[in-house]
């Protein structure tokens, strides 16, 4: 866009950067105020759900008046375009003050933290989820004063636009729940802030990791150092402050921003002189891929950051470079026969993760072509001294064996020579790199998979499993839409709402401490959905249905011996 450009009321003055939206210096025309006007780009507004965001965050942040939250002063459409226009702040945000050392003394910082508490009381009180509160979201303008910011992905009470298998926010900054994807409160800020006050008063970030599996496990599973912050010379009540909000269970934390404010109000009028230093330490950068090769990929999820309507990808890299990556999984047979059914090659490299698209890069792995069938569990079962499950016919060797528990599955695949497929793998074969909807493409195709719509020609029941050969995925996996849900292994806490959809279908009834992991894809009793191949349901492991089998993965060699 050529400026000056004349846009609604504004004239846009300087293009300040952007993603999927744009933000543009401007003036407003009618009262000569300076004002940042963000402005969805036409790729956005192609893009149903970055439009819903865009125009929720324009509705949420307008009913927001707060001296430390950014002021939004119009919204609207312009040309087919929703723009929303706020305030002009000059400065710069957290991150960036953190990362030039700027954040002043540990006054200063407790100050900020004040002011940042403050604003998301406010919005806690308006019955407002901000969820995604970390540094980049906190604007300090010249005069020092700290300013909450986008709104983009914030949820209100009975508001949720988040669809099945897509956990919103910053994985650095994410709350154990938020990971598992489990009903958020507004305790996950409080998780959130915690992490942010961590890098505020340390200039270390909390949460790192050379891959998104390991930056999850961190979050689910380690606790913070309190060796660092004591080496950082805070107050012990400043470190007790910062060791309960990042407390793993929501119970631990402390429950209100009211009281949070309160606290950090009370550090800094009692126990912090003047011009007490702050940690000497610039904050860390962010974690980036450090050569980390994945293996099997195990209680990830991958995460789109909405930031301004642009989408940060988070990319886990691999050791072996792009051409390397090329010409061994060329070597490699694209079909393998092994024990207990073919396999289908997937070659290295990135595809498209999520409802988000996000990029995520895995090493070559091969994959069942098939859902394992009847007859092959019949052999492993014969060889094991067990049974066939109830609800398999032996006189219908090519159905897929259901009524297997996850440990069943996983105790075949091992049989096999084999492993559970993890939830980047068993998505990335059914989808290919391309990010399509189905395993065919884009289109909705009821006829390509055995679901709901398809129940006439299928009859209501599984289907063979090597059939709909014309539509198998890109790397040829037959069956990753529809005939029966797949196991995958992500092990993961479940949601209250989860345990309590099972409290009656289990005896006894399942609890959130045992084993729990996901099963993907859909079966023939489910519509086909426009999100089947990220979509996914969070099941007891012990868990048997007639609607649910499995398929096997298994490593792929640099090359063949």
């Amino acid at each position: 866009m050529q400026l000056p450009a004349r846009f609604a009321r504004y004239e846009l003055q300087e293009f300040l950067g952007g993603g999927m939206s744009h933000v543009y210096r401007a003036l407003d025309t009618v009262i000569g105020r300076q004002v940042a006007v963000k402005i969805l780009t036409e790729d956005g507004c192609r893009d149903t759900e970055a439009k819903e965001r865009f125009l929720h965050e324009a509705r949420m942040s307008g009913s927001i008046s707060h001296d430390n939250i950014v002021t939004i002063h119009d919204y609207g459409e312009e040309q087919g375009r929703p723009y929303i226009a706020m305030e002009f702040l000059r400065g710069g945000d957290l991150r960036d003050a953190l990362r030039k050392n700027q954040a002043g003394d540990l006054r200063n910082r407790l100050r900020i933290a004040t002011e940042s508490a403050a604003a998301l009381e406010y919005v806690h009180n308006m019955g407002i989820i901000h969820r995604d509160v970390k540094p980049e979201n906190i604007f300090i303008e010249q005069s020092g004063r700290a300013k909450l910011m986008d709104f983009g992905i914030s949820k209100a009470a009975g508001f949720n636009m988040t669809k099945a298998g897509n956990t919103m926010g910053t994985p650095y900054y994410m709350a154990p729940e938020q990971v598992q994807g489990a009903d958020l409160t507004p305790l996950v800020d409080v998780y959130s802030f915690g992490i942010v006050l961590y890098e505020l008063f340390t200039g270390e970030r909390l949460v790192t990791g050379d891959s998104m599996e390991r930056l999850f496990y961190v979050i689910l599973h380690e606790n913070p150092d309190p060796a660092k912050l004591v080496a950082a010379g805070l107050p012990q009540a400043l470190i007790d402050l910062i060791l309960r909000c990042t407390a793993k269970k929501p119970e631990d934390r402390l429950q209100s921003f009211s009281a949070i404010k309160q606290v950090l109000i009370g550090i800094a009028s009692s126990e912090v002189p003047a011009g007490a230093p702050a940690a000497p330490k610039a904050a860390s950068k962010p974690a980036e891929g450090s050569g980390l090769k994945m293996g099997p990929i195990v209680g990830v999820a991958a995460v789109a950051v909405l930031v301004g309507g642009g989408a940060i990808w988070y990319l886990m890299q691999g050791q072996t470079k792009p051409a390397e990556e090329k010409k061994a999984s060329t070597e490699l047979p694209a079909l393998l026969t092994a024990k207990g059914g073919d396999m289908v090659l997937v070659a290295a490299g990135e595809f498209l993760f999520g409802s988000a698209r996000s990029p995520v890069k895995t090493p070559a792995f091969y994959i069942d072509k098939t859902e394992v069938p009847v007859k092959a569990y019949q052999e492993f079962a014969a060889t094991s001294g067990r049974t066939l499950p109830p609800g398999n016919a032996a006189d219908k060797p090519m159905l897929p064996v259901v009524n297997v528990s996850f440990d069943d599955a996983s105790d075949f695949c091992k049989w096999a020579g084999k492993r559970m497929p993890g939830e980047f793998e068993w998505e990335k074969a059914a989808r290919g790199g391309d990010g399509r909807a189905f395993p065919w493409g884009s289109k909705e195709d009821p006829e390509n998979a055995n679901v709901e719509e398809s129940a006439k020609k299928f009859g209501e029941a599984p289907t063979v499993v090597d059939s709909l050969e014309h539509a198998k995925s890109p790397f040829g996996a037959l069956h990753m839409t529809g005939n029966v849900w797949e196991w995958v292994e992500r092990p993961h806490t479940p949601s209250v709402n989860a345990v309590e959809s099972f409290a009656k279908a289990l005896k006894p009834a399942p609890t959130p401490s045992e084993p729990w992991h996901y099963i993907k894809g859909g079966a023939f009793d489910r519509p086909l959905s426009s999100g089947v191949a990220f979509e996914f349901s969070s099941i007891p492991a012990r868990m048997t249905s007639p609607t649910i089998g499995f398929r096997c993965a298994q490593d792929a060699p640099a090359k063949l011996p």
